[in-house]
């Protein structure tokens, strides 16, 4: 069944008209409409579907949102809206809870009568947690550069150059292969830095002994990578290879448990216990990974309060990691599908420790 079908079924068991999609990442979910200015109204079962824009955007609404009827933003979005809903006898219409501003909400209510307005959560955000393999096609692509880049890196790291310097070697990478953009901001921190889970890259220069944290990734056509890695240069003492290990025992551990059926605070368990085992319970703050795809994250989450059930196509992030101030940090992330039979790691990049 298409994401329009299941969006229609959905409408219909809501018993709503229609629902006004607003989310600029939605619109390209439903449509494959990449402009930035946009809405849909999306009917229910048997009704037509509308893109709403302005005289910039015609040609490129035409080109790309198929089966979908243009309309043409001209005076006013209220009064466009009005005269659809009017005209097409559409009376309840869900809105976006999380994306419409109360400012706008007033004005639909004031400007566009008739029209009963149900703020809910737009089920985009429920069909997106499960990828399907045209989605799970470009991740793969997506994560196949940052894969590369790591690589790619990993004959120019050395003592002197700043983590920016090395984040922009990153990024420039990426790009050169097809990325179009960075995922999120670049992770590079070393040293006392690497305590910090999210420590952009500065101008410090990364010295030998240091720990360094990697966390990258780049979007393929609309789609995210997600990866980190820690290295240290030269040679770990005792202790960051005890810590090294630790990370890396409690990131195999889900790698080899995590399956469908299993519920998402149930992965984040695995790797918790193995940590707090070790005493580090306190040092392992943040949840154990997040969903991935047209966001950097997206449901689910595998934190210790989602209830979500993993269930096939699902992708998720696996980044167990701990940090000490003073001393530094280690987080090893790597991209997991569920598979029917347990998970696929997507990210292929060795977990190299030292260089």
């Amino acid at each position: 069944m298409s994401r329009l079908a299941k969006m229609k079924n959905w409408l219909q068991d809501k018993e709503l008209d229609a629902f006004l999609i607003t989310k600029p990442v939605h619109c390209y979910y439903l449509s494959g409409f990449t402009g930035t200015s946009a809405c849909l109204v999306i009917t229910s079962s048997g009704g037509k579907d509308f893109l709403i824009t302005d005289f910039r955007y015609q040609e490129q609404a035409e080109s790309e949102a198929k089966g979908f009827e243009l309309v043409l933003w001209k005076s006013s979005l209220f009064q466009t809206l009005a005269e659809l809903f009017q005209f097409y006898d559409l009376k309840k219409v869900g809105i976006d809870e999380d994306e419409i501003t109360l400012s706008t909400y007033e004005g639909l209510k004031k400007e566009v009568p008739g029209v009963t307005f149900f703020p809910q959560k737009d089920y985009c955000i429920e069909l997106r947690k499960i990828k399907d393999e045209g989605e799970l096609k470009l991740l793969k692509k997506a994560v196949e550069i940052s894969d590369k880049a790591f690589l790619h890196l990993l004959d120019l790291i050395r003592p002197g150059l700043t983590e920016s310097e090395i984040a922009l070697e990153l990024e420039f990478f990426m790009r050169r292969l097809g990325g179009s953009k960075n995922a999120f901001e670049t992770i590079v921190a070393s040293g006392y830095r690497a305590a910090l889970p999210h420590g952009v890259a500065t101008t410090r220069a990364i010295q030998t002994g240091d720990l360094v944290i990697l966390d990258f990734g780049t979007v393929y056509q609309g789609y995210h990578s997600d990866i980190t890695r820690t290295l240290i240069l030269g040679e770990p003492d005792k202790l960051q290879k005890e810590r090294y290990n630790l990370v890396l025992k409690a990131h195999e551990e889900v790698a080899q448990k995590m399956q469908p059926g299993m519920r998402a605070r149930e992965a984040d368990a695995l790797a918790r216990r193995v940590i707090e085992a070790a005493g580090y319970g306190e040092n392992f703050g943040h949840s154990l990974g997040h969903g991935v795809g047209l966001e950097i994250h997206e449901g689910p989450s595998l934190s210790p309060r989602d209830e979500t059930i993993l269930e096939p196509g699902m992708i998720v992030t696996v980044e167990p990691g701990i940090y000490i101030s003073g001393w530094g940090g280690i987080r090893l992330e790597d991209m997991y599908v569920i598979t029917p039979g347990g998970c696929e790691r997507l990210t292929k990049s060795p977990k190299v420790f030292n260089v």
